[in-house]
């Protein structure tokens, strides 16, 4: 729901509130080994899923937004930008996707979000500026058991479940400015300070219950989860932190067609306590990146737009936080979260836009990237801090991504139709940061839509294929197992005691149809 009000030319006010309520099952993954506890075998579909755990899911989000504008004179604007959201999460993570309890996981996450910002902005002939404060204030609360059933048993107990629950609190404020100045008609400057101070505390309940536990009664058919059921509090801790981040600048306006520009600036990424903390263990500092870029923007004959980025991203004391499979002791967790990596990024970004003609338009996106971790440090009780960065990879990230597309606009008695499509290529990733056990080769997905205009302005029918070659590719994965150095291509069994090697696909082959009406 949105409702604007401009009570004259110079306020303006834009109320926005939302409500979702999904009730979508939850996403099953695909078991890429076969399970040595159980007689299942791998599926044949990647989108088959075994599970011991209910498949209900629910996420219910809420929030409201406020802006307000109003421009005091010609010169200076002044803007108010208020907003608050809610969300609450009940959700089942089979992560053994066996049809017994393995590793299952079900779980409850609650937070609640607000944050107010005022802008104070300038412009005049040669000259714009913006500046503002900040604050932000959350509560994050949630709670998972860590069901290892069969685990339990083999230890003689009715079942076992790690229990992990409590909450992260956190204040953010901060205060910033940012300025351009026009040196003459070619040359401009731009800079900018950002002052940023976070306030956080948290509290941790970690421990093991040899028994299977659900979250809340009813979570399973007949469950009544007992009275005063709660683990111990193994961190219960504050801290505060605070940095000064910049930004720097130049631009040269060689022709109304090329622009050429070059740019430092910093941006950081708060501290933070582990969540899955089993001993008290000190905050996370925050983790700084320093950007640099070199560029062009042009348009060349009104009909062709081309912009080249090239990029270098410089991480520092970067936080990691793994679970670590234990062959001595499969029911611990093993979580460690420290500032312990470091890691380099350079690329390219190219966009072209040709307009072909009055009704087609055609484009193409091409991003190159060499990403690499140059230290992760982690501890050997002989050896001291041992940089293992040869074993990390940065994930997600591959080399080459590019996208070629079209649009065509073409004018009939009956209305406007637009046909559109783009074939986005990637090339192979890794999916798991430490000893990565899963890549995802190259790809490519192919697009086509084509959708109606009425003349009238108030009817549009779209028909929209994704996937249309029906790739197969990961979009994520659970990985609880480690190689086995004394048997090359074997593993040794994680959490649960099984082969947990699990992966998450992006949709397949989809065919939407939909229907608009504007009044």
């Amino acid at each position: 729901f949105t409702l604007e009000y401009r009570p004259n030319d110079a306020l303006f006010m834009r109320l926005n509130y939302d409500k979702t309520d999904d009730k979508s099952n939850a996403k099953g993954g695909y078991r890429l080994l076969p399970s040595l506890l159980t007689d299942a075998p791998v599926p044949d579909s990647v989108f088959d899923s075994y599970t011991s755990l209910p498949t209900w899911n629910k996420v219910e989000t809420e929030g409201i937004g406020l802006t307000i504008n109003w421009d005091i004179n010609d010169n200076w604007t002044l803007k108010s930008i208020t907003s608050q959201r809610e969300s609450y999460s009940p959700t089942n993570i089979d992560f053994d996707n066996t049809s017994i309890r393995i590793f299952d996981v079900p779980a409850i996450y609650d937070d609640e979000q607000f944050t107010q910002e005022f802008q104070l902005n300038y412009q005049t002939d040669g000259f714009k500026m913006v500046s503002g404060a900040y604050y932000y204030t959350s509560d994050s609360c949630g709670v998972f058991d860590a069901i290892l059933e069969e685990l339990g048993k083999s230890l003689g107990a009715s079942g076992l479940t790690r229990e992990v629950g409590g909450c992260s609190n956190g204040d953010s404020t901060a205060v910033y400015t940012q300025g351009t100045y026009d040196i003459d008609d070619k040359w401009s400057v731009t800079a900018g300070l950002r002052y940023t101070k976070d306030d956080k505390d948290a509290v941790v309940r970690n421990g093991l219950i040899f028994a299977t536990v659900y979250p809340e009664s009813g979570w399973v058919p007949g469950y009544v989860r007992p009275d005063g059921l709660t683990t111990p509090v193994v961190l219960d801790d504050s801290e505060s932190w605070s940095k000064v981040t910049p930004k720097l600048g130049v631009e040269y306006q060689h022709s109304n067609d090329l622009m050429l520009f070059a740019s430092y600036s910093q941006g950081f990424k708060s501290g933070t306590f582990n969540p899955r903390a089993t001993v008290a263990e000190p905050a996370a500092d925050p983790e700084t990146v320093d950007s640099f870029e070199v560029g062009m923007k042009s348009d060349w004959n009104d009909r062709v737009r081309v912009n080249a980025t090239l990029f270098r991203l410089e991480h520092k004391d970067r936080q990691y936080i793994a679970v670590i499979p234990d062959e001595n002791d499969a029911s611990a967790l093993n979580q460690r979260l420290g500032n312990v990596g470091r890691s380099e990024a350079t690329g390219l970004e190219l966009e072209v836009t040709w307009k072909a003609s009055r009704e087609l338009e055609i484009y193409g996106n091409l991003g190159l990237i060499d990403a690499k971790f140059e230290e992760a440090l982690t501890f050997d009780p002989n050896l001291g801090a041992v940089d293992i960065s040869d074993r990390f990879s940065i994930t997600n990230t591959p080399e080459t991504t590019a996208n070629v597309g079209f649009s065509y606009n073409l004018l009939t008695d009956f209305g406007d139709v637009i046909f559109n499509g783009n074939y986005n290529y990637r090339s192979s990733y890794s999916l798991v940061e430490l000893d990565n056990l899963l890549t995802q080769d190259s790809y490519g997905l192919l697009n086509l839509g084509v959708t109606w205009f009425s003349n009238d302005g108030h009817w549009s029918i779209a028909l929209h294929g994704k996937n249309l070659t029906d790739e197969e590719y990961l979009v994520g994965n659970y990985a609880f197992i480690a190689p086995d150095p004394a048997n090359p291509g074997q593993y040794i069994p994680g959490l649960g005691g099984d082969n947990t090697l699990i992966g998450y696909y992006g949709a397949p082959r989809t065919v939407s149809l939909s229907v608009g009406y504007r009044f």
